[in-house]
């Protein structure tokens, strides 16, 4: 099984621990997993290696991208919507937001979102060096005039997510508010693979204007910041 699947098995149960919730109880309404993976060297390498007489069946299960959202729905129960997201470095914010909207629309009264990222190959990252998009002394310098690329790292993150009325209801411990969130792509602009200032500047807008709240109101900024 690719470790990406295991570490979002421990770090899913983790978040339900945490936010008091007993998964014996998930499926007795719907509940969605939304994942951001864009990683699959485990995948790679295990196919690679086996010999085709020996591939079965569970050579697909255990290294699918796909599947990593749908084990933790099975393992679970759970009877939600249940993706699996690829937008390379945004996947699991990408992941989030479309948790929210499933929330919204009702697809799902509880939603677990994150993403999960191993790194088991030097192949994408030789690529990547040869792009000149990872920084060649392995540190990000985000918002710097000194910064030149961005460093790959590993982890798991999973949060649990409700409408605020139904966390209210149910007396569940709210860490935070999602007031709003948007997405969109840069289009046709400096490049496949660059990013775009004004397509970034325009997703800022969207996502205060879906909140309701003005720029000016914002007190703190977190950003993905890869330099």
């Amino acid at each position: 099984m690719d470790p990406q699947q295991r570490l979002l098995l421990e770090v899913g149960w983790e978040a339900l621990e945490r936010a008091g919730i007993q998964p014996s109880r998930l499926s007795a309404g719907p509940t969605g997993v939304f994942v951001g993976v864009c990683n699959h060297d485990y995948s790679e390498r295990a196919l690679a290696a086996t010999d085709p007489a020996r591939v079965d069946a569970y050579s697909l299960t255990g290294t699918g991208n796909s599947i990593l959202a749908g084990r933790l729905s099975y393992l679970l129960g759970l009877q939600g919507p249940c993706v699996a997201v690829d937008t390379a470095c945004s996947s699991s914010l990408v992941a989030v937001h479309l948790a929210r909207q499933s929330l919204l629309e009702g697809e799902c009264d509880l939603a677990l979102a994150g993403g999960v990222n191993a790194i088991l190959s030097p192949m994408v990252t030789v690529a990547l060096s040869r792009m000149r998009v990872l920084a060649p002394d392995g540190r990000c310098k985000a918002f710097s005039a000194a910064a030149n690329g961005y460093v790959r790292a590993e982890g798991c993150g999973v949060v649990v997510l409700k409408r605020l009325s139904d966390a209210l209801s149910d007396g569940d411990p709210v860490l935070a508010v999602m007031r709003g969130s948007a997405i969109n792509h840069d289009g046709r602009s400096n490049g496949l693979t660059a990013p775009s200032m004004a397509s970034q500047r325009q997703v800022i807008r969207l996502a205060h204007d879906c909140a309701g709240v003005p720029p000016s109101r914002a007190g703190y900024v977190e950003a993905h910041g890869t330099g």
